[in-house]
């Protein structure tokens, strides 16, 4: 079996399997141009010049079967996206004919890339960093404009830039202190050392500490606001889904307990990307599916960032509807009322009294009113104070997050140590720790299980 190694010629579908108007099969490497010209008919690739598009045929060497009518781009290093020499072949969308060139390019030489392996490569030879090649992953899952927004920032390497900014100034403290430990020209240079060590990790711990506001906003942005949409049967919670969702994805019918199980979507809230349950109606019922659908509710609640617990504006509150907010009461939740087009029921002063202060919102579903307040209230909650724009840093990936609080932790140890006297040498161990974890964010210093298990996470061809 051949060895694999970072200098074989790799390639790999770029597009998604299936049909569709062309695919691209993608090739990277030294050999990536002579294994190309080996199966197409047209000009002679090795001649052509760099980021040009030509127009040919794929052709089996050793059949002269003519494969696909292709136009291949031939990208040549180092003004790449791996810093090697690409080529990409768009042929007609199809399974069939995406495969049969897949596999003429792998007997002509190639090797079939591995998951991320082309954005790895990207990372191996420098064109990106760890954070840039996370957020291309980031940029493909994004669900809303706003996540884009921020994957692109990030793509653009404004993290990167703010990383390696706290790093260069605890690289220029750390010098200082060598240069104050091994030439001291004063009596009193431990004082002015230690005064300089802790006032650059207050400094730096402040500023780690304002990115780590972002982390929680971020997170959502990146995975989804686990969002459980509950309430007894019949008060609107798949009408609101469907709604939300701008189809008919939930069976509405006034039909009490249709819902029988737990249903997933991804919704966009104003920019916010709702990971929304739709659960099936909590109730006492001997209907062993419909049991098994409550309980399943029941266990999203406890999962969930976020309650939307749905009760009947026209019907007082019922022993269910109690039930539900003492199950919820421990969960940033918002109250919805429906039904206010009919004649309202509820006791809205007793609903206050044993839900605390959460929000509540009046809707009509069946008219179309309050779900654009709704939608506001569910952005503001968990957005306010940060900005929605293009150009705002924030921290999404829960590896950054992990390493930035390691970081904290260090620049802790560094005034603790100060405050109890220790030696300026051994303060300075927990002040290069705090640098050398913020080079694992954006891959200054790393190990190759962290590459591997990182690129594993990308999608083939990517």
């Amino acid at each position: 079996m051949a060895t694999v190694t970072e200098f074989d010629t790799i390639a790999a579908i770029s597009t998604p399997p299936g049909e569709g108007a062309i695919s691209i099969v993608r090739m990277s490497g030294e050999e990536a141009v002579s294994i190309a010209q080996k199966v197409f008919s047209g000009k002679d690739l090795t001649q052509a010049k760099s980021h040009t598009i030509n127009y040919g045929h794929i052709v089996d060497p050793k059949t002269h079967e003519e494969i696909d009518e292709v136009m291949v781009s031939l990208m040549l290093a180092p003004k790449t996206f791996t810093r090697e020499d690409v080529v990409e072949i768009n042929c007609h969308g199809g399974i069939v004919a995406t495969n049969r060139i897949l596999q003429l390019l792998l007997v002509n030489g190639a090797r079939l890339a591995e998951p991320g392996e082309f954005t790895k490569r990207a990372f191996l030879h420098g064109r990106i960093d760890l954070t840039q090649a996370e957020s291309v992953m980031d940029l493909i899952r994004a669900k809303t404009d706003r996540s884009m927004k921020i994957a692109l920032n990030q793509l653009d390497g404004n993290l990167s830039h703010l990383i390696d900014s706290l790093r260069k100034d605890i690289l220029d403290v750390l010098a200082q202190v060598e240069v104050n430990i091994d030439y001291p020209e004063y009596d009193d240079v431990e004082e002015m050392t230690t005064k300089l060590l802790k006032e650059k990790a207050i400094e730096i711990k402040q500023r780690i500490e304002q990115l780590l506001k972002t982390a929680s906003q971020g997170k959502i942005m990146r995975e989804g606001l686990a969002t459980a949409l509950v309430g007894r049967p019949n008060v609107g919670k798949s009408s609101l889904l469907n709604h939300l969702l701008h189809e008919d994805k939930a069976i509405v019918t006034d039909v009490a307990g249709t819902t029988r199980d737990v249903i997933e979507e991804y919704v966009n809230v104003s920019g916010v990307p709702l990971k929304l349950i739709d659960t099936a109606g909590i109730r006492e019922t001997d209907d062993k599916v419909e049991k098994i659908g409550v309980e399943r509710s029941k266990k999203a609640i406890e999962q969930s960032d976020l309650v939307l617990l749905v009760l009947n504006a026209a019907e007082s509150l019922t022993k269910e509807d109690f039930e539900l907010i003492r199950l919820t009461n421990d969960k940033k939740r918002i109250i919805i009322l429906n039904k206010t087009d009919l004649e309202e029921k509820l006791d809205r002063k007793e609903l206050a009294k044993i839900s605390g202060n959460a929000p509540v919102y009046a809707t009509s579903i069946l008219k179309n009113e309050g779900v654009e307040a709704l939608e506001e209230a569910i952005s503001k909650l968990f957005f306010n104070g940060i900005e929605n724009s293009q150009s705002t840093v924030m921290v999404t990936n829960a590896r950054h997050i992990a390493l930035l609080k390691k970081a904290q932790n260090s620049l802790d140890s560094v005034l603790e140590g100060i405050s109890s006297g220790m030696p300026v040498d051994l303060v300075q161990i927990d002040m290069t720790e705090a640098w050398n974890l913020l080079g694992e964010i954006t891959g200054e210093s790393y190990e190759d299980e962290l590459l591997d298990q990182l690129f594993s996470q990308f999608c083939l061809g990517k």
